[in-house]
């Protein structure tokens, strides 16, 4: 077998030309375990990796080894880094680091971090820490923060990321590395919750936050994890992200207080009116959710119902309004929201929108009406109409006509026809498709590193 690392890296990245992950589980699962070894023989990486696992669990780590063997020897980096993660979770602990060592010392940019955290997880923090200090400013500052808790070196740490807030930037994120000061203060935050300094850790988020979302988002989850909620609910009433009313109303579910979750997120989203669709509609779409989960749908749909009168294109919206209909028995009153809704749009739907009425009409009518108007609508022989009115045939057992819907548009929907044709069991057929020859990638012309051996 022949494989090199460019090779390897453009199928793995784009999924071409090879058997991809989700397909190498059906094989697995249909039984094909014997297709999969074959493969992972044959350059097929996901198989390779599959096999290996299940060597590994059978005891045979050897052998599961030598599967790797050919995939290490192109020194391609994800190979490296799952076969340490099998040596790690195999007890070889040893094994692991040093074959990331030996990437790290070439300079391999993800080998650093990876190694680093294998040290910490495995009682080497204190080294990993004194690694990373000398690297400070060639990787991000996250990973010195993760590593410096269980080296008990929160204060270098501390003072190091200190240094950081006092940057202002002038090219974002050229500059800075990404590591500008607002996300500084976030790194410092991390540092004092963790030393059970939260009242500064809080400071720090308020003073960062209505600039960078990631740091609002990291104030909340302080808040909640201090049990701080009526801040929560004074951050909830100001803050149209719903970062702070996600975390409100998950401490009030799980303290068995549904009734003040529901009132959470309502009267955040009367705080917040008119705001921008990110913030509020996706908070309506957890407090549907929420509503669902506790049986009462009629209500989860008349928020999504009133969230789509507003927000009438958005195609997530309709998702989520069809979605809980299907759910609650009521694809008719689905359908009739989708059809006032097209209506207010002028009567007139593209694909993106109209196929989600599908699994409405289906549950309603009958699979072959579904297919039938989808077939009707202007883009229904198009190759991606074929993908959903594939998954119709096949969600009603009728999977030998959901191939022969594909087949037509085989170039275009190879996954999914390889799939369906796994389920039949026509394993041939699906490699057939699966392995055609991929373009072969450009080749890297220049740079420091390349993911290629000598090591």
């Amino acid at each position: 077998m022949a494989v090199d690392a460019t090779d390897l890296e453009y199928r793995a990245r784009t999924r071409s030309g090879c058997i991809p992950p989700e397909l190498v589980s059906r094989l697995i699962e249909r039984g094909h375990v014997d297709v999969v070894e074959v493969h992972a023989g044959r350059g097929e990486w996901f198989c390779a990796l599959a096999w290996a696992r299940s060597l590994g669990e059978q005891g045979r780590q050897a052998d599961a080894l030598e599967v790797l063997g050919p995939y290490l020897a192109t020194g391609w980096w994800t190979a490296v880094a799952a076969a340490a993660e099998l040596l790690g979770g195999w007890g070889r602990v040893d094994e692991a680091i040093e074959m990331t060592r030996v990437r790290m010392e070439a300079g391999h940019p993800m080998a650093l971090e990876f190694y680093t955290r294998l040290l910490a997880r495995h009682g080497r923090a204190e080294e990993a820490f004194t690694l990373l200090r000398r690297h400070i400013g060639e990787m991000p500052l996250g990973i010195l923060v993760d590593v410096a808790g269980a080296a008990g070196r929160d204060e270098e740490a501390a003072a190091l990321v200190a240094a950081r807030t006092e940057h202002r930037c002038t090219d974002f994120p050229w500059c800075c590395r990404g590591i500008d000061r607002d996300t500084a203060f976030g790194y410092l935050a991390v540092i004092r919750e963790r030393q059970g300094r939260t009242d500064e850790a809080i400071a720090l988020l308020r003073a960062s936050s209505t600039s960078l979302l990631n740091n609002r988002e990291q104030l909340a989850a302080v808040l909640g994890r201090d049990g701080r909620l009526d801040e929560l609910r004074a951050m909830a009433a100001t803050d149209d992200s719903g970062c702070a009313v996600r975390q409100l109303a998950r401490l009030l579910e799980e303290a068995d207080d549904v009734e003040g979750a529901i009132a959470a997120y309502r009267q955040a989203g009367t705080a917040v009116a008119g705001t921008a669709v990110a913030g509020t509609s996706y908070s309506a779409f957890e407090l549907a959710q929420l509503l669902a989960r506790h049986g009462r749908g009629s209500e989860a749909i008349d928020v999504m119902r009133g969230r789509a009168d507003i927000y009438n294109g958005y195609d997530w919206v309709l998702h989520t309004l069809a979605e809980l209909c299907l759910d609650q028995g009521r694809p008719e009153e689905g359908l009739a929201h989708l059809d006032a809704l097209a209506a207010a749009r002028g009567g007139e739907e593209e694909w993106d929108l109209y196929w989600i009425r599908l699994p409405l009409i289906a549950a309603r009518d009958g699979v072959d009406e579904a297919v039938a108007q989808a077939r009707s609508h202007p883009e229904g022989a198009t190759w991606y109409a074929a993908s959903h009115i594939a998954e119709l045939l096949a969600g009603a057992g009728c999977t030998e006509e959901a191939v022969a819907v594909l087949e037509q548009q085989s170039s275009s929907n190879c996954s999914d026809l390889a799939g369906y044709l796994i389920d039949l069991g026509r394993v041939e057929d699906a490699l057939a498709i699966l392995l055609q020859p991929a373009p072969r990638p450009p080749k890297w012309a220049g740079g420091l590193w390349r993911d290629e051996p000598p090591f």
